[in-house]
């Protein structure tokens, strides 16, 4: 089984064949590549800060850091604790281009998203994938957030613009370093590409994971100072604080 990066020429059909559970190879009971007990079993994100999405212990709650000094995005959105077996599939996804694993998280990130607009959730006018910077994204080969856009875009009926944004600093990767250190490697990084139209707009940044916030931040603020009216951030996995 495998699903080609590229919405436009797919070879897998999601919707026309009898799927096996990606999880644990059983006949799958739904309509995606997962039966609705590994489903049941993922690690939901529960109680977590209104504004940052960090685990908390009870729902409707915001934490300190988020109340001290309120981010420039203004809602994270996100079905996922960054958790086993999520932390594995997303590696997968990521590192090893499990690109059918990456669908199977994205076409459940838009349930989770469409059923927070039922709930009434402002839904934004474009999708906007955090950039990888050039170096990086020949050696792995794709952006796992373009790809992460390019799912969503159909089911969720927004619009996509994958090159708005621009990494142009190649920055170290931010998996092993401290939340200062993060924001540190992340000044000047990114830059709006010539004739994005971003003023104006609510736009929702989209990524696998959110860690400290700090990309997030670095990129909302960037939105907001080029006019964004508000920005708001979707991924499939939030990480606790540490220790928790």
């Amino acid at each position: 089984m495998r699903c080609q990066p590229d919405s436009q020429n797919q070879v897998y059909n999601w919707l026309k064949i009898k799927h096996t559970c990606l999880l644990c190879d059983e006949t799958a009971d739904t309509t995606l590549a997962i039966c609705s007990s590994c489903e049941a079993e993922l690690p939901w994100l529960g109680g977590h800060c209104q504004v940052c999405a960090l685990p908390l212990p009870s729902h409707g709650l915001v934490c300190g850091a988020c109340l001290k000094k309120p981010p420039s995005f203004t809602k994270v959105e996100v079905p996922w604790r960054y958790a086993f077996p999520i932390d594995s599939l997303i590696t997968r996804f990521k590192h090893q281009a499990k690109w059918p694993l990456g669908r199977l998280l994205g076409e459940l990130l838009s349930h989770h998203l469409q059923h927070a607009f039922d709930e009434g959730l402002s839904k934004p006018d474009v999708l906007l994938p955090v950039p990888l910077a050039d170096k990086r994204q020949r050696q792995r080969g794709f952006n796992q957030a373009g790809l992460l856009c390019e799912w969503l875009s159909p089911l969720l009926q927004l619009p996509v613009q994958a090159h708005w944004l621009q990494r142009v600093v190649d920055t170290p990767a931010q998996q092993q370093l401290d939340a200062a250190t993060r924001k540190r490697n992340l000044r000047k990084a990114f830059a709006l590409a010539p004739g994005s139209a971003v003023s104006g707009l609510h736009v929702a940044l989209v990524d696998d994971v959110l860690t400290t916030g700090a990309t997030a931040q670095s990129l909302a603020r960037l939105l907001k100072q080029a006019g964004a009216a508000r920005v708001d951030v979707y991924c499939l996995a939030r990480t606790p604080k540490p220790g928790d």
